[in-house]
């Protein structure tokens, strides 16, 4: 089997021949080794197609992110400004939306005009022209709570869950309608076969369950039953503790949840296996980071011994990794799930 058909088996319950293997996103660990730099690529679809295709084959993901590290430019093409910093991902300075009426007079159709989403579409159909025959190429967004809060400001967010919920919802379901705008041409076309999406807004560790079923869940089930009737599926990663939602993430349509490190990998099993692909969840910091190589291989042995031998499960990282984490972990991390067959 190809990486490509390997994940996709696990999206959609099976059990492929290995253990699916990716990192979430890698767009910062990417970028850096690669000795460029955010900025630099945002203008530039073949130097950012360089960069996918070498570091597929340097770091052997069977998932290959476009656009990792981008997502606050489609809040931005609606009105706000980037701050792109020395090491990290672009940042927005500040907030668009105060009220209903400031969310009204955006306009989706302006991410269509933004140079550097468009340069991110452009890369990642010439990265999926190259190599997407092996590996899946997909692309990568905030999910719609998270993408909201950009809109209107985290802190706002948070005290309008319990002040202004009728705010709340509307921000969400305007999201919604931009990440399918945003996608719609990609999965039309046929550049598409998985989409990912990160909701780290709506952790775990930020909103109570309640708030994460009234909130999260319906902008998230809007967008991938629209997502499903294209046949095509949705990755999603939730950071934080969300131990005590895991019944809720079947609900959210999604194919495959990542998980955080902080989440009961077991219990994660023991909910969602036979219900949908789940994912995770190496330690990003203390594991990936901090870790040396026999940590790594300790760490994926252990997560894939208690969630992963069954099928329908990815061995992922329990976030996105910094950029300094050691290449010799990323290609252990690789080496257990590759030499794992089910």
């Amino acid at each position: 089997m190809t990486p490509k058909e390997v994940m996709l088996t696990a999206f959609e319950g099976g059990k492929p021949e290995r253990v699916p293997v990716t990192l979430f996103g890698g767009g910062m660990w990417s970028i850096h080794n690669s000795g460029t730099t955010f900025k630099e690529l945002s203008g530039d679809a073949d130097k950012m197609t360089q960069m996918l295709v070498e570091n597929s084959e340097k770091l052997q993901c069977d998932i290959v992110y476009a656009g990792s590290g981008y997502n606050n430019f489609h809040a931005s093409a609606l009105g706000g400004k980037i701050k792109f910093r020395e090491i990290g991902a672009p940042d927005l300075e500040a907030p668009l939306v105060d009220s209903e009426e400031d969310l009204a007079k955006l306009r989706i159709e302006d991410i269509d005009k933004d140079e550097t989403i468009n340069t991110v579409k452009e890369a990642l159909r010439k990265t999926k022209e190259k190599i997407g025959g092996k590996y899946v190429v997909s692309m990568t967004a905030w999910g719609p709570f998270t993408l909201g809060a950009r809109f209107v400001g985290e802190e706002v967010m948070m005290k309008a869950t319990f002040k202004k919920p009728a705010l709340v919802e509307k921000v969400v379901d305007f999201a919604c309608d931009l990440l399918i705008h945003l996608y719609e041409p990609l999965v039309d076309d046929g550049t598409l076969q998985v989409i990912s999406l990160a909701d780290p807004t709506a952790s775990g560790d930020l909103i109570s369950k309640k708030q994460f079923e009234r909130f999260a869940v319906p902008p998230l089930r809007k967008f991938t039953g629209w997502a499903r009737a294209k046949n095509v599926h949705t990755l999603l990663h939730i950071c934080g503790n969300t131990t005590d939602r895991l019944g809720l993430f079947p609900d959210t349509g999604a194919s495959c949840i990542s998980l955080d490190h902080k989440t009961d990998i077991v219990k994660a099993r023991e909910l969602l296996y036979g219900k949908m692909c789940f994912a995770g969840n190496v330690d990003p910091v203390a594991v990936m980071l901090q870790g040396g190589v026999g940590d790594v291989e300790s760490a994926c042995r252990k997560v894939i011994e208690a969630a992963g031998t069954d099928g329908a499960f990815v061995l992922m990282p329990g976030c996105d990794i910094p950029p300094t984490v050691p290449y010799e972990n990323i290609q252990k991390f690789i080496q257990v799930a590759n030499e794992w067959k089910l």
